[in-house]
C-alpha cells in the first residue's frame, strides 16, 4: 500500500508540474517582456522544442523588425519549421529569409537549405517526381551561385543521388510498356531514357531492350507494316553490335537478327 501510495503521489507531483509549465508558458505568450520571450525563444530553440519556440519567434520577428536582431530570428524560424519535418513551411521561410538578407553571411546556408528542404520532400523513383527535378534545380542554383562551398560535394552527392532515382522511374516505365506488349511506346520511352541519361551503366541492358521491342514490334504487325519494322530491328542489331560487340546479349541478338533478315526475305519474296 506504502509503495502505491509513493506512486500516486509522484503522478500527482508530475502532473501538477506539467499545469505548472504550461501556466508558465501561457504567461510567457502573454508577457510584454520581449527580451525575456527572446532568451526563452532561443532556449526552446536549442532543446529542439520547436512548437513552443515557433509562437515566439513569430511574435518577436513582427514586434523587433527593424531592429538587429530580427536577422536571428529571420534565420532560426524556418529551422523550427526543419526540425518538426515541416519541409515546404521550412524552404518558404528560408527563401523569406534570402530575400531580407541577400547579403548576409547566413544567405549561403539558408540557401542550400532550400535545395536541401526539396531533397527531403522528394519521393521514392515510383510516384511522381516533380520535387525531385526542383531540388535539383535548386541544388545547382547552388553551385553555380557558391562555386567555392564547403557544401559543393553533397551537394554532387544529392544530384546524382536524384539522377539515379529520376533513371530508375524511367527505366520502370519503359520496361512496363515492354512487359504490357506496348513496344512502339517502349522504344520511344527506352530511347528517351538514354537521351537523358547517357551515363547509365544499364546502356547495354537498354540497347538490347530496344532491339527486342523493335523486333516484336515488327512481328506482332499486320503484314503490310512489317517490312519497314524488321528493318528497323535490323538497324538496331547493326547499331547494338557496334557498340557492344562481346557484349553479353550477342546471342540473343544474332538470333533477332537472323530472323528479321529472314522474315524481310519471305516478305520480299511475296512482294516480287
Amino acid at each position: 500500500m506504502k509503495l502505491k501510495s509513493i506512486y500516486i503521489n509522484i503522478g500527482l507531483i508530475l502532473l501538477l508540474s506539467c499545469f505548472s509549465c504550461k501556466d508558465s508558458y501561457q504567461k510567457l505568450l502573454k508577457s510584454s517582456d520581449y527580451d525575456l520571450k527572446f532568451t526563452k525563444a532561443k532556449e526552446y530553440y536549442n532543446k529542439g522544442d520547436y512548437i513552443k519556440a515557433i509562437p515566439l519567434f513569430e511574435e518577436l520577428i513582427g514586434v523587433l523588425k527593424g531592429t538587429k536582431d530580427v536577422e536571428d530570428l529571420y534565420y532560426f524560424y524556418p529551422y523550427c519549421y526543419y526540425g518538426q519535418g515541416d519541409y515546404e513551411f521550412a524552404a518558404y521561410y528560408f527563401k523569406n529569409f534570402i530575400e531580407f538578407y541577400p547579403r548576409s553571411q547566413r544567405a549561403e546556408d539558408a540557401r542550400f537549405m532550400i535545395a536541401y528542404c526539396y531533397y527531403k520532400m522528394s519521393p521514392i523513383s515510383s510516384l511522381d517526381q516533380d520535387n525531385s527535378y526542383k531540388t535539383i534545380e535548386a541544388l545547382q542554383f547552388f553551385a553555380d551561385s557558391y562555386p567555392h562551398s564547403e557544401q559543393i560535394g553533397e551537394c554532387n552527392e544529392l544530384i546524382d543521388e536524384l539522377r539515379a532515382k529520376l533513371e530508375e522511374k524511367a527505366y520502370n516505365g519503359a520496361k512496363l510498356y515492354f512487359d504490357m506488349k506496348n513496344y512502339q511506346a517502349a522504344t520511344t520511352s527506352f530511347d528517351n531514357l538514354l537521351l537523358d541519361f547517357p551515363e547509365t551503366k544499364r546502356q547495354e541492358q537498354v540497347q538490347f531492350l530496344i532491339l527486342q521491342a523493335y523486333y516484336f514490334y515488327a512481328d506482332n504487325s499486320i503484314e503490310d507494316k512489317q517490312e519497314e519494322r524488321f528493318e528497323k530491328a535490323v538497324e538496331s542489331y547493326l547499331s547494338f553490335i557496334n557498340k557492344y560487340p562481346e557484349g553479353k546479349y550477342i546471342r540473343e541478338a544474332e538470333r533477332i537478327y537472323l530472323d528479321s533478315l529472314e522474315k524481310l526475305e519471305e516478305l520480299q519474296k511475296k512482294i516480287n
